[in-house]
């Protein structure tokens, strides 16, 4: 139970940083906590306490093995976390070529 409360917190800190600072670098590497969180979370979900890897044999019966869908799950969504946040860092490249700054105050001041 400890182990999703640290998640919870883990979490709770990447949405400070993404609400709170003002700094578009460190709004990306927020966001990139929050993604972390939810996938150890969900990763947390499917484990089983001294469970065995899910490997079938003819003469073997496993009882209790870990659940391989969520592992599957967050593999891609690492993959995908990873092409969003590339993206992001893109986006946040040309702002800063256009308006020499990654603070969003003074890219406001900039508005025409």
């Amino acid at each position: 139970m400890s182990l999703y409360i640290l998640c919870f917190i883990l979490f709770l800190l990447g949405f400070y940083c993404l609400l709170v600072k003002q700094n578009l670098i460190k709004k990306i590497i927020g966001f990139g906590i929050m993604e972390y969180a939810i996938n150890l979370f969900f990763i947390l979900l499917g484990y089983r306490w001294e469970g065995e890897a899910p490997i079938l044999d003819k003469h073997q019966v496993i009882v209790n093995f870990v659940d391989p869908l969520p592992q599957a799950m967050i593999l891609t969504s690492i993959v995908i976390g990873l092409g969003v946040t590339a993206l992001m860092v893109a986006i946040v490249i040309r702002i800063y070529e256009k308006h020499k700054s990654f603070d969003i105050n003074e890219i406001r001041k900039l508005r025409g």
